[in-house]
């Protein structure tokens, strides 16, 4: 047992030291503050949107003779782009969303140090974006760079304008106007140089990349960017992420916050690249992505608590079976708060082998369904508030075989905590057993 725990301070040493300040800077820097809140801040339309795709690309057999499917795969074929049409306006332009409410997220970030005005950055960011990545051809916008395969563009043009922008304010470069000039007048006026200096700089680079490898910028980063999208979709990277979040959480830091906002511009892109595939009929290339992460990874939330709060639901110690009950319901939603710090899980090193296991076990057998086909991909994005088994439907496109490997992860889990459980469970019930005879002690002297 010293032996144990001499490895376990180890462990914990090294993650409060080196691990967590990291961490904690890391989710502090404003860049990256900005980039998160920017992708949540993006979210309802791409989950409208995604929600919309399912009506266009029914769960069924083409070849299918059930009257009810046939007449819906029917009408979906007829009425294709109708059906779509919101989702082209939502999904299908996403990076335009994604690069605005970065850039206003960031500009916040400077109201006070540089009077800096977010609306103003947002709208600099837009236009910025669209002129690299949607320039007018035949009378027409190309939207192909406007959805997943902009993304990356959209996140550094969003932080290029806006640190633009600060540049120019922190050395006074602009066109100064009487204080009596009304505030919006003023602000409208402030943006002249900005606009201009964007024109300057990213207008002649989209110009020379359009002409010397017939692409425009966002295919080009996207081009860069492959080998590290790819990698990011691969199993190793998966636990990777698995390992960092949860060692984080352990120590006390929301983990997979900070992990989800690292991964979102990969998770975005590989839906994208999903759904585009969807459309074509072809084969769909991803796997990780934010469902995949929600729904059967980390299953009732972080450390796939789910199968544990069902083991307090029949405890014999009271506090276990208090935290069980005020859980479950939370649980079901992902929300684990309650189990996460009522047990306590954090710093509980009876706790800290299957915190860690249960959600790497469940990330190789979802992956591993998915990469032989058993189940479905992600196509769509779902509320991570969706209880597991519908949410991991959903998120496939209504492949209720989903729903079935949900529920046997979270069994998994469950198997996973219960020795663990046992043996808090017997710890407890010692020390409730001394308090109540203490108890008992006290109210006899009395």
């Amino acid at each position: 047992m010293s032996a144990n725990h001499a490895a376990f301070n180890l462990i914990f040493r090294f993650i409060e030291n080196y691990v967590s300040p990291v961490a904690g800077r890391i989710s502090s820097q404003r860049h990256v503050m900005a980039i998160r809140d920017g992708f949540i801040s993006a979210m309802p339309f791409m989950i409208v949107g995604s929600f919309l795709l399912v009506f266009a690309y029914p769960p069924f057999s083409p070849d299918t003779t059930w009257g009810f499917a046939r007449t819906w795969l029917d009408l979906a074929k007829q009425y294709e782009g109708r059906i779509l049409t919101p989702f082209d306006m939502t999904m299908g332009i996403m990076s335009i969303y994604i690069c605005a409410a970065i850039a206003y997220n960031l500009g916040k970030h400077y109201v006070k140090s540089h009077q800096l005005d977010p609306f103003m950055c947002a709208m600099l960011s837009l236009m910025a974006f669209l002129l690299v990545a949607a320039p007018k051809t035949n009378g027409t916008l190309p939207v192909d760079s406007l959805g997943g395969t902009g993304i990356f563009t959209a996140i550094l043009v969003a932080v290029y304008c806006v640190e633009m922008m600060r540049f120019l304010k922190a050395h006074n470069i602009g066109i100064r106007l009487p204080d009596q000039v009304p505030p919006m007048i003023k602000n409208s006026f402030d943006l002249l140089i900005p606009v201009l200096v964007v024109v300057l700089t990213l207008y002649p680079l989209s110009l020379l990349i359009q002409t010397q490898f017939n692409m425009l910028i966002p295919q080009a980063i996207m081009a860069l960017f492959k080998p590290l999208v790819a990698a990011a979709d691969s199993l190793p990277a998966i636990l990777l992420a698995v390992l960092i979040g949860h060692l984080l959480w352990f120590a006390g830091i929301h983990g997979a916050a900070i992990v989800s906002g690292m991964l979102q511009m990969f998770w975005l892109t590989n839906l994208g690249l999903n759904q585009s595939a969807l459309a074509q009929g072809a084969p769909l290339p991803h796997i990780f992505m934010e469902a995949f992460w929600t729904f059967f990874i980390v299953i009732g939330g972080s450390g796939a608590t789910m199968g544990l709060v069902f083991c307090y639901l029949r405890s014999r110690s009271v506090h276990l079976r208090s935290i069980g009950r005020l859980s479950v319901v939370p649980s079901l939603f992902n929300i684990n708060e309650p189990v996460i710090f009522g047990t306590p899980i954090v710093m509980n090193p009876v706790f800290f082998i299957p915190f860690l296991l249960a959600p790497t076990l469940n990330a190789i057998i979802a992956w591993a369904a998915m990469k032989l086909d058993l189940i479905g991909r992600v196509i769509s994005v779902v509320p991570w508030t969706a209880p597991a088994p519908i949410g991991g439907a959903w998120a496939l496109g209504w492949d209720f075989r989903a729903a079935i490997l949900v529920v046997l992860l979270a069994c998994v889990s469950a198997v996973i905590y219960y020795p663990f459980f046992k043996v808090y469970e017997k710890q407890l019930l010692e020390q409730e057993a001394e308090e109540a005879q203490r108890a008992e002690e006290d109210k006899q002297v009395a």
